[in-house]
């Protein structure tokens, strides 16, 4: 996005997902892009890194291949850069809602929390891919890492490369999440991830409707 624009000068929402791997975001995003377009809003779905060819490539290498943070933080940052361009930005000034499953924050929570990347030099990328512009609202999918390991452990398929990543790890992740919740509490809104689907949902509708 240029310097002068942001989400709120579009005529669209953007909604982003986080959380760490296995708090169950991901299984929620198609829920909540039909409630929106029962509200009547026109929604595109899509993730990171992926959503565009040229990002689901990057995002079949980031997976699986081993790579320095440097590296990998570049690499998800040129995604997200076509993302941009291709799917966000102009389904936001076409009034759509944007629904994705990770953004931005998730690269400080990985990248920067996990990996140990600086944060300033996350922000110097940040600020170069999409200015000072943020989601409208971040949901973030919070639960134990302890009990994200054991939904990984469960799900019955091969493991991605951040999958593999130790507990500490993911304890840092979860960290800095909690932490940039905490610093942002106008565009966050913190889920249980470990309540019932019933439940989440609930409280999903809720601040949707409310955003409305």
């Amino acid at each position: 996005m240029t310097p002068e624009t942001t989400p709120a000068d579009l005529p669209g929402k953007f909604i982003t997902l986080e959380g760490i791997d296995g708090a169950g975001k991901s299984s929620h995003v198609e829920w909540i892009a039909d409630f929106l377009r029962q509200r009547g809003k026109t929604v595109c779905a899509t993730r990171e890194p992926g959503g565009t060819p040229l990002g689901e490539k990057l995002r079949e290498w980031l997976l699986s291949q081993p790579i320095s943070p440097e590296g990998e933080t570049l690499l998800m940052f040129a995604a997200r850069q076509e993302h941009l361009n291709v799917v966000i930005q102009p389904a936001l000034a076409r009034g759509d809602w944007v629904v994705c499953d990770r953004y931005t924050d998730a690269s400080y929570a990985y990248q920067g929390g996990g990996r140990g990347l600086a944060r300033e030099k996350l922000a110097v990328l940040e600020h170069w891919v999409q200015s000072d512009a943020q989601p409208s609202l971040t949901l973030l999918f919070d639960v134990p890492c302890e009990v994200a390991r054991q939904r990984i452990a469960l799900a019955g398929r091969p493991l991605d490369r951040f999958e593999q990543e130790q507990a500490q790890f993911y304890d840092r992740v979860r960290h800095v999440y909690l932490a940039r919740a905490e610093r942002y509490p106008k565009r966050f809104r913190v889920l249980d991830g470990t309540g019932s689907m019933e439940a989440i949902r609930a409280a999903l509708a809720k601040i949707l409707t409310a955003l409305d």
